[in-house]
């Protein structure tokens, strides 16, 4: 089977509700109406599939064979636009500006002090109220030496949910010939400004739909996270993960210690970010996790050049979202491996810098990997 790059119209809707303060989109959907909604397909030799929007960068579909050789979609979403647009948990969307949380919606930068959207309490999260998840990307298909490409850019003005400067940001997916999803991220910016781009997709390597992931079994190579207040902002510390639920440092199932997680903040499951081990340098990914699925054989494994990565359980699923098979997305039928620089960054100068200024590049690169992993082995 030869690579593939195929748009499909899936989505192929016009976007009247979204006109205001979005992107421009590449292509038109219906005459005259400037804004459009187009799915990817990206497909490699060995079959497996991947499917992407420009609405948000969302990952809509990502099918990968089990050891029997079947395909099956391995990340929660919907079939259809007005799904996403009536609200849901980030699925599958690039987030932006400033990934996870910034605290009050406050930062002082070079003496000037910003104040953000604030749509998670107090605080700002994931980017805001219109963030990179719900902005239309202009999109182009492109082939490389290792896959199928899907190029989508989007200028982010100034003052947009309150952050200075215009930023210009190009995330690429590629679907190489190895079974990975490999994702690269590029911005550039025109005054000093806070970035941290990640993506947000809930996995589920026995399949969309399945049922719970608490059977998953994760590695991450992480001794060290941090640990927030109330509201889920950082204290500071990086406190050791040895002797607590959140030591992952050997392989076990996801739900192995889930039940001694408070039920506030966190709802009873994981929603923190790892400190991970090793060198942290630009476009050099590095093994950060490892997750099996034993019924299906799925082996995932997460490289990536942050400093940090989040996971979450799904906790806050509740089964008022439905698969587009009807099946309810219950608490923890899927987890996020959210690769990326820590929550409020901007207001911590000992953590990892996150402020992007004019002459430099940001740059991240993060490879989800796939594989699978016979019986016994």
């Amino acid at each position: 089977m030869r690579t593939t790059i195929q748009l499909i119209p899936l989505l192929l809707v016009p976007l009247l509700l979204l006109a205001a303060g979005c992107g421009q989109g590449e292509e038109q959907v219906l005459p005259r109406k400037p804004f459009g909604v187009h799915v990817w397909t990206l497909e490699n030799a060995s079959g497996m599939r991947a499917e992407i929007t420009n609405y948000g960068g969302i990952l809509v579909g990502l099918w990968v064979p089990d050891r029997e050789g079947r395909l099956q979609n391995v990340v929660l979403g919907f079939d259809e636009l007005e799904d996403y647009l009536t609200g849901h948990p980030y699925f599958g969307a690039l987030v932006g500006r400033y990934g996870n949380r910034i605290a009050e919606g406050r930062f002082t930068l070079e003496g000037t002090a910003y104040r953000l959207a604030t749509n998670d309490g107090a605080n700002h999260l994931h980017g805001g109220i219109n963030g990179f998840d719900k902005q239309i990307w202009r999109a182009r298909p492109e082939r490389s030496d290792d896959g199928p490409s899907l190029r989508l850019r989007y200028v982010s003005p100034d003052g947009e949910e309150g952050y200075p400067g215009t930023l210009e940001a190009e995330v690429v997916y590629t679907l190489t010939e190895a079974n990975e999803l490999r994702i690269e991220y590029t911005a550039t910016t025109e005054e000093p400004t806070p970035v941290n781009l990640t993506h947000h997709s809930y996995f589920n390597l026995a399949g969309r739909g399945s049922g719970d992931v608490l059977e998953h079994q994760l590695l991450l190579d992480a001794s060290r996270y941090l640990p927030v207040d109330e509201g889920l902002i950082p204290t500071g510390e990086r406190a050791p993960v040895a002797g607590t639920p959140l030591d992952f440092t050997r392989l076990k199932p996801i739900g192995r210690d889930i039940e001694a997680m408070p039920a506030e903040p966190f709802a009873g499951g994981y929603d923190h970010c790892f400190v991970l081990d090793g060198e942290s340098v630009p476009g050099r990914p590095r093994l950060a996790a490892v997750v099996m699925e034993p019924g299906s054989g799925r082996l995932m494994e997460v490289l990536t050049d942050q400093p940090g990565m989040q996971l979450y359980t799904g906790n806050f699923l509740d089964g008022s979202l439905r698969a587009p098979d009807g099946t309810p997305y219950g608490k923890y039928h899927g987890f996020c491996l959210e690769a990326q620089r820590f929550p409020d960054g901007p207001n911590r100068p000992d953590f990892p810098e996150s402020i992007l200024r004019p002459g430099e590049t940001y740059r991240q690169v993060t490879v989800y990997r796939f594989a699978i992993q016979q019986p016994g082995s």
